[in-house]
């Protein structure tokens, strides 16, 4: 039954659909070494291939013959159900299974029986246009069928000639071999090209995922200290006033209790995204104070950094300075990864409503390693500066470099102008 559901669906149901022959692509590595003038009709090749073979048959035919009935079958029909192949495909193979007999009994006697030789030719051309626009099965399909109307033309119908029934079979074996191969290698790179497509997509989504936990795990520490500072001054607060009155004792109380359980949820969020292996980090986060230290450490790699800070240096909200510091720690990371030999240029900018960066480095002197993880840390650098809003534009210079500029908004009421609490 799953034998004759597939014939059906191969060669039965919808046989004389309309199917156009799409243009071929003409990005491939010979196609697109063409002139721009020539590549714009490359596409056409399968049609115009098709067509010379149609060509062939109908000239075929007409060496054999002069015009008349015999030409119209074994010539006019052929010629026809090949360029059919190209808008009507499995209905071609039944114009030509259709056709064949009537074929053999003009043309038997004089060019091979039950297939003249244009018949031949124009029943190879078809099976094999039909099995590299269909699947494979098809062109099992189609041969085995061919083969059951050789039997039988053979057995009933041959008028004493000798038939050309085991050419027919090994040939068209050979020619629909070679399609179906063809067909599922050609298959194969279209299922791998969408992998890699879905993997690329995937990648890049697990990246984003990862670096925004990341991201959660740093911050985490910084905002847990400062609900623990909220908590403990609205505990100690009531002490430092002589007689407060119980409303101003109640609403310190109900800060702390807010505070700690504020504290509590954050750290029941961040279990949520911590991974088993993941520990609390025992110094605490850097900030752009460390700068020198991170600059020092790159040095001793052999990348030669110079560091440059303009404008009025003072402490920013925890967040922006981390966010800072690893936005600058990465882009360094991607010169010595991408631009070996390379100089590199670190520009902090303290301006009025925030903070700028301008990480800049030169063309590489070195061999460059090809790196997989490509792209990454600028989705890093991205997802900080979104939780900013900030703003961030990453390209390359037009010496071969690469440039990373960054600003971070700070509001004025968020500046502290003190020291760390």
């Amino acid at each position: 039954m799953d034998a004759l559901g597939g014939l059906r669906q191969d060669l039965f149901r919808d046989a004389f659909a309309y199917r156009p022959l799409q243009e071929m692509r003409t990005d491939g590595p010979v196609t697109r070494r063409l002139p721009a003038r020539i590549r714009r009709y490359a596409g056409w090749t399968p049609h115009a291939a098709v067509c010379t073979a149609a060509f062939f048959t109908f000239m075929l035919a007409y060496a054999q013959d002069s015009l008349g009935l015999d030409y119209v079958i074994t010539g006019l029909i052929p010629a026809v159900a090949v360029v059919m192949t190209l808008v009507r495909p499995v209905g071609a193979w039944w114009v030509m299974i259709a056709s064949t007999p009537f074929a053999g009994a003009l043309g038997g006697h004089w060019d091979g029986y039950p297939w003249p030789a244009s018949v031949f030719l124009a029943h190879l051309t078809v099976m094999t246009v039909i099995t590299l626009r269909t699947r494979p099965r098809t062109a099992a399909w189609m041969w085995t069928g061919t083969a059951a109307y050789g039997i039988a033309a053979e057995v009933f119908l041959s008028p004493g000639y000798t038939t050309n029934l085991p050419e027919m079979l090994f040939f068209s074996a050979l020619a629909l071999l070679a399609a179906s191969l063809v067909h599922i290698r050609r298959e194969a790179k279209r299922e791998v090209s969408v992998q890699r497509t879905v993997t690329a997509i995937e990648r890049d989504k697990r990246t984003l995922l990862e670096e925004r936990t990341t991201i959660a795990r740093e911050l985490h520490d910084v905002v847990a200290h400062h609900m623990s500072v909220v908590a403990i001054q609205a505990e100690a607060a009531p002490y430092r006033v002589e007689n407060p009155p119980p409303e101003l004792e109640q609403a310190f109380v109900t800060i702390r209790e807010n505070a700690v359980a504020a504290l509590t949820e954050l750290r029941r969020v961040l279990g949520v995204v911590r991974a088993e292996d993941y520990e609390a980090p025992d110094a605490p986060q850097p900030t752009l104070a460390d700068l020198d230290r991170l600059i020092a450490n790159v040095d001793e790699t052999g990348l030669s950094v110079e560091k440059i800070v303009t404008g009025a240096v003072r402490e920013l909200p925890q967040g922006v300075e981390l966010s800072a510091y690893r936005i600058v720690q990465e882009a360094l990371s991607n010169t010595l990864r991408h631009a070996p030999g390379a100089t590199a240029r670190v520009e902090v900018g303290y301006v009025l409503g925030g903070l700028g960066l301008r990480i800049v480095n030169g063309p590489a002197t070195g061999l460059v390693k090809p790196s997989p993880g490509a792209g990454h840390g600028i989705t890093g650098m991205r997802e900080r500066v979104t939780m900013l809003n900030g703003e961030m534009t990453a390209e390359e210079t037009e010496d071969g470099g690469y440039e990373v500029t960054v600003f971070l908004p700070v509001a004025s009421a968020s500046e502290p102008t003190g020291g760390k609490e």
